[in-house]
């Protein structure tokens, strides 16, 4: 996470710099005055000792996190738009010594005040540096832009603002070529005056021979040495992964049938990459985003647990425990994953909550609906019908409260509630009973309250069952829930339906009863018969859950006491 954020630290300080020295060039367009006056008022801050450590501080950091990077990347094979921006990134040092030396180094070697005359007079006589400069520009601003478009387009706002933000990326580096133009012309002006040729080269011409050679010398110097640092981060990299690749690897099973092998150490996402099948990464693998996560089936015990990094960005979506960033995640033993996201997913997709992020999970399933609303909204006036609807549900809600439900689901005149979720199954099957029995208890009392409202007391059914369930967060972006999915849950469902067969309250399976550690033999046994199933399931049926809130034997004896 430092290394991101001082990433990020330098390559802004270096934005503020070149959109303020690009504005000093666009003022040639005035003249070489206005130049000269916007720079001494530029020089102020960044020739100032601390302008100096912030500027070329972030400068040298940011190329040595750009070896870095180079140095640990397990493979070359990037998206076109990272290609781009690291290719421009590598390049820009070679471009960039002339003109640091024939300005800064200019200035704290020889003593003298470098002035826009003196360089554009250089620049714009020089066939090589005339091509050079604006090459220049070109690449230190489509570094620039490319490295800010991935970084921001993950923000929401970035998307309202891109239409203004392209006409200042395209305006700003065509005006301040425009403007170099136009001050180079001034200087074909200038230079016919052998006065004010003087005038400009006076300090250049005071320095020493030696002075001067070393200056003209010192570019071929720096770009040897570039140069030496290049090829020896390649060659510590390839020397790197020769020994790695003598170490032992692993295999990831990807969706589409295929199986990766890759080198312990290396990313899930630089394998998928290194294998050449497509994997969303909006951030490039940074973390900065989450639409390279994935699923992961096999394996997931095996793995590290996640850094602080992949935390955070984990935590931010909400994710489920088997859910991780492909580009953070290291296994080491074999591992099977399901991409989340598709792999041209765009920036919208890398904080989207929506669809289904689940884990598997055993869970007690409840499914409570009121009986004869129907009847109840011919009755009544709507408002009327709102009002005693908002009294049922804030009973229900309560009793989940008081009896460690989880509400996932809401229809109209019923609700679906998950138990067990933290609390473990036997205990979750228990609570489900003891809610059971106390929204029954909770809407007797509601009947009593509402009185003469009523022409005939409320009346639910309540289904229960358990097993093994999808539990995660579903539902649209703008309202995504924790509920669960699966067939035990249509089975729940279903025996909820079945209370109205069996004129009872409550419905229970015998595995629900079972996992409760509940003997409810005494009362009436069925065998239901489930769409989509074989064998039929065998539940109980009870006419008043009240009967059977003896047999439950309380471990969480304060569970129950808020209901009471």
């Amino acid at each position: 996470m430092f290394e991101r954020r001082l990433r990020s630290w330098t390559g802004l300080v270096l934005a503020v710099y070149v959109i303020s020295h690009l504005a000093n060039h666009t003022l040639g367009l005035l003249s070489l005055d206005m130049m000269e006056w916007f720079r001494r008022l530029n020089a102020s801050l960044w020739q100032h000792p601390v302008g100096t450590v912030a500027l070329y501080g972030s400068l040298l950091t940011h190329f040595l996190l750009a070896l870095w990077s180079l140095y640990r990347r397990r493979t070359l094979r990037m998206p076109l738009w990272e290609t781009t921006q690291f290719a421009l990134g590598l390049l820009l040092p070679f471009l960039l010594a002339a003109h640091v030396i024939g300005t800064r180094i200019n200035q704290i070697l020889l003593g003298f005040d470098v002035t826009y005359p003196y360089v554009v007079t250089i620049l714009w006589n020089d066939p090589r540096y005339s091509i050079q400069q604006p090459l220049l520009v070109l690449v230190v601003w489509g570094h620039l832009t490319v490295g800010l478009h991935f970084w921001l387009r993950i923000k929401s706002w970035y998307e309202r603002l891109v239409p203004y933000l392209y006409g200042l990326a395209v305006l700003l580096p065509a005006l301040a070529l425009l403007g170099f133009v136009r001050a180079g012309l001034e200087t074909d002006e200038l230079i016919t005056d052998p006065d004010t040729v003087r005038a400009i080269f006076a300090g250049w011409n005071a320095a020493t021979p030696e002075q001067q050679a070393l200056i003209i010398g010192l570019e071929a110097k720096v770009l040897a040495s570039l140069v030496l640092v290049l090829v020896g981060v390649l060659v510590a990299r390839q020397i790197r992964q020769l020994l790695r690749d003598r170490h032992s690897s692993y295999r990831i099973s990807h969706p589409s049938g295929q199986v990766v092998s890759a080198p312990i150490g290396q990313t899930i996402l630089e394998a998928m990459r290194a294998a050449g099948i497509p994997h969303a990464s909006v951030c490039g693998g940074r973390a900065r985003c989450t639409t390279c996560r994935v699923r992961v089936g096999d394996g997931i015990d095996d793995l590290a647990k996640p850094s602080a990094l992949e935390s955070v960005a984990l935590r931010r979506i909400g994710a489920a425990p088997n859910v991780r960033l492909a580009c953070q995640t290291r296994p080491r033993q074999d591992v099977s994953i399901t991409p989340l996201v598709p792999a041209r997913a765009d920036a919208r997709a890398a904080y989207r909550r929506g669809g289904v992020q689940g884990y598997e999970q055993q869970v007690a399933t409840m499914f409570i609906d009121l009986r004869g609303s129907t009847k109840l909204g011919e009755e009544r006036f709507p408002y009327d019908v709102v009002f005693i609807l908002n009294q049922f549900f804030a009973e229900m809600a309560a009793s989940l409260q008081a009896t460690r439900g989880h509400y996932a689901q809401f229809s109209g005149d019923g609700l679906m509630a998950l138990y067990g979720l933290e609390s473990g199954i036997e205990d979750g099957c228990r609570d489900a009973l003891k809610g059971a029995v106390d929204m029954n208890r909770r809407l007797t009392a509601l009947n009593e309250r509402l009185g003469v409202e009523l022409r005939e007391p409320l009346r639910i059914g309540i289904g229960i069952h358990c097993g093994e369930a999808i539990v995660g967060t579903m539902g649209p972006p703008s309202s995504p829930n924790l509920s669960a999915i699966g067939d035990n849950i249509n089975i729940a469902a279903r025996l909820e339906a079945l209370t109205k067969d069996y004129d009872c309250t409550l419905v229970v399976s015998a595995v629900a009863a079972q996992c409760a550690g509940v003997d409810l033999s005494r009362f009436p046994a069925h065998q239901a018969r489930v769409r989509g199933r074989d064998e039929p399931v065998d539940v109980y049926a009870i006419s008043d859950p009240a009967e059977i809130s003896g047999d439950i034997v309380d471990r969480h004896p304060t569970a129950m006491k808020d209901s009471q």
